[in-house]
């Protein structure tokens, strides 16, 4: 069956995406705001809104949220990214009700009581803490980074230490009326839901609502750059990134087969001549993330001291090659590793739920299963080598954390690439 919507009086969109034989459902509300929309003194807070959020309303304490949503057997939980904000529950089908009735209380109700909002600062300090210590996980921070110097989409979702240290209850109350609108909102059910009584629930659940739209964030601009922090660590991460191609681009799964041929598998050209062929790495893989108005070919490498003083010529060089001789057997194989992967994922009724925000946040409709097969199944070989070609006239960003005294200089690196000069932040 098809996904119902339907549009709620203050603007909320409520749409179901109903999956026979299912005694479940996955239901949540997606908000069109994430890192992007804060201001430089709100670095963090779209992430500390979501923690703050399971932390009592006006009608529930933080403990009475956790053994109501346990009481049916169900899991609460809530992400931030760079665009988006998502609080999501997976109950029972009978247990529907009690899952959005505490997820319209958090979002319309919250009470940012002091004590708890103190006691979360702290939890958040150490997940930022925790973070530093991970560099396989910081280091796509300082890519984001060093790809958007001095813009919200390159800041850290976590914030810094010094922003979350001075949020106040009324700084997230102000940020939650500005960014917190029915009209930049999706609640999306999926599994064993009805749409009609989907919209009546959400129609008493949600209806206090703000209405009106999230004001749009600032464009994102694509910079290049460095980040490099040489340390004593067993391993160096390595990170690699061009400009790439936003969701709604005509050619956005042109660049998603040229990710997974490149490196997103163990027959890719990165893993079979870095690791394979060379023994320069342990793991080695490339991937392509779009956003709603930008992207990037990102390119992950952990290795050794000596061995990083080589990864980025081989990561150019395959770059290169690729753009030059890439087969139909390659493509193929590509096509096949990213269908099975969406229609796996359209097993799951959480999978389905996200995409289906996802894509009306940034399609403005939705896209079936069957257009996007048909998207790939029409890619050739020689589509993804001109696209391969393109990315070589581009300007690399580079992250290093670790013993990366031998990896090649950022210009030595952007010298592999035919891209202009680098601009400043402020151009």
């Amino acid at each position: 069956m098809s996904p119902e919507i339907s549009s709620l009086s203050n603007g909320l969109t409520v749409v179901t995406d109903s999956m026979p034989g299912l005694e479940s459902a996955a239901v949540g509300v997606w908000v069109n705001t994430g890192t992007r929309n804060e201001t430089p003194p709100q670095m963090g807070i779209s992430h500390m809104l979501e923690h703050m959020a399971f932390k009592g309303t006006l009608r529930r304490s933080a403990r009475q949220i956790a053994e109501e949503i346990e009481a049916v057997g169900g899991i609460l939980n809530a992400y931030t990214s760079r665009e988006q904000t998502a609080f999501h529950a997976r109950v029972l089908k009978n247990d529907v009700p009690v899952a959005l009735d505490i997820i319209a209380d958090i979002l319309t109700r919250p009470t940012f009581e002091p004590g708890e909002l103190e006691r979360e600062r702290q939890v958040v300090l150490q997940e930022l803490g925790q973070a530093r210590d991970t560099p396989d996980d910081i280091i796509f921070d300082h890519l984001q980074n060093a790809m958007f110097q001095d813009q919200p989409m390159g800041w850290s979702i976590l914030g810094e230490d010094a922003t979350v240290s001075a949020f106040s209850a009324d700084m997230l109350r102000d940020y939650m009326t500005t960014n917190y609108r029915a009209g930049g909102m999706t609640l999306v059910a999926s599994g064993a839901v009805e749409h009609g009584a989907m919209v009546r629930l959400a129609e008493d659940l949600f209806g206090e609502l703000k209405s009106g739209a999230i004001p749009p964030p600032p464009a994102a601009r694509y910079t290049g750059g460095e980040f490099r922090q040489d340390t004593d660590l067993e391993q160096a991460h390595l990170a690699f990134a061009l400009p790439g191609l936003a969701n709604a681009d005509p050619d956005f799964f042109i660049g998603q087969v040229y990710a997974t041929a490149l490196g997103g598998g163990t027959s890719s050209r990165l893993f079979q001549e870095a690791r394979e062929k060379r023994g320069l790495c342990y793991s080695i893989y490339a991937f392509a993330n779009g956003f709603q108005d930008s992207g990037f070919l990102g390119i992950y490498a952990g290795t050794g001291e000596k061995e990083a003083g080589e990864i980025a010529a081989v990561v150019a060089g395959e770059m290169q090659a690729i753009a030059g001789n890439l087969t139909e057997a390659e493509v193929s194989r590509a096509r096949a590793q990213i269908k099975v992967s969406l229609l796996m994922g359209l097993e799951r009724p959480g999978t389905r739920s996200e995409q289906i925000a996802c894509q009306l946040f940034a399609l403005g409709r939705l896209q079936s299963p069957a257009e996007i097969v048909a998207q790939l199944d029409s890619i050739d070989a020689a589509q993804v080598r001109r696209y391969a070609a393109g990315v070589m006239q581009s300007v690399p960003a580079m992250a290093a954390i670790g013993p990366v005294a031998r990896l090649e200089s950022h210009a030595r690196f952007a010298g592999r690439f035919s891209g202009a000069a680098l601009p400043s932040a402020a151009e």
